[in-house]
């Protein structure tokens, strides 16, 4: 821990250890610019899949739809008796039966619009609003089995559990995708640490024999990679802010019109600059450390 704040701190002569530019200081600043932005996205998917979830979950959660299948005779009756029922059912808010243009507007995508429902032996759709603790869907069910036996209650669980659950399958997804960003940009700043010091070792010799320590040799390393990462981290991430901020925010039912931050989510993205640049001094000590070692 005494490590870091020196490597912070920095050593005007240490510093000359490192090329200051190169092959491996491009590859680090790129790598870090692109995989923060990457990283920006991969943050939005996961607030926007958990947003996602939530709004699915609640919005099913409080509606329920009643299907009466019946007579054409005695389709009226059955729908005043289940509306009367509903009315008396603690747990439900408002309950109204869909008018035919309405039925016709949801079987429309399937039939087209000019399907005569007037004529058509369709169920009577019935529109149910749960309110406070919900409704007790079991004993509805038994109540409306016994009045109004063509009646079947739906009360959208067997719709939310699967969409809930691909909704935090994607958010899962969006965080698992910002571990293996943060793997690759290991990866590559160890690989480009290793080879600029493979390209110093006749230098580090001679500071060995002039007295410099490992510890010496490394911080130099380590801070300069650090540092490389911090500032195309830092790019990478206003760019990928920038460009979330450009997608349409226009009709936020759907999942791609709702892509992005919300409120204080946007100061979360801050921190991946932070991130890599840690990211950078752990892949770089280690990598210090081995070659260094590997030079004896």
């Amino acid at each position: 821990m005494r490590l870091l704040p020196a490597v912070l701190a920095g050593d005007a002569q240490a510093a000359r250890v490192v090329p200051p530019t190169g092959f491996t200081a491009w590859l680090t600043i790129f790598t870090a610019a692109a995989m923060a932005f990457l990283a920006v996205f991969a943050l939005a998917l996961s607030f926007s899949a958990g947003r996602l979830a939530d709004r699915w979950g609640e919005e099913l959660a409080r509606t329920a739809t009643l299907r009466i299948s019946a007579p054409a005779g005695q389709m009226a009756e059955q729908t005043a008796t289940a509306l009367r029922i509903l009315e008396q059912t603690p747990g439900v808010a408002s309950a109204r039966a869909l008018d035919a243009e309405e039925q016709r507007a949801l079987l429309a995508p399937w039939f087209g619009p000019d399907l005569p429902v007037e004529r058509l032996p369709i169920p009577q759709l019935v529109e149910i609003v749960e309110g406070g603790d919900g409704l007790d869907a079991a004993g509805l069910r038994l109540r409306l089995a016994a009045e109004v036996p063509g009646a079947v209650l739906d009360d959208h669980t067997r719709w939310r559990r699967p969409l809930v659950r691909a909704a935090d399958r994607l958010r899962a997804l969006g965080w698992a995708s910002i571990a293996l960003i943060g793997g690759a940009v290991a990866a590559m700043i160890t690989l480009a640490a290793q080879a600029a010091l493979a390209a110093n070792a006749q230098v580090i010799q001679v500071l060995r024999l002039v007295g410099a320590r490992d510890v010496y040799i490394a911080r130099a390393f380590t801070r300069r990679f650090m540092l490389r990462a911090l500032g195309g981290a830092a790019a990478g991430t206003g760019i990928g802010m920038a460009a979330v901020a450009l997608l349409p925010q226009d009709g936020a039912e759907g999942f791609l019109t709702a892509l992005g931050f919300r409120g204080a989510e946007w100061a979360v993205p801050l921190a991946v600059p932070l991130l890599a640049a840690a990211v950078a001094w752990a892949a770089t000590s280690f990598a210090a450390r081995r070659t260094l070692r590997g030079l004896d």
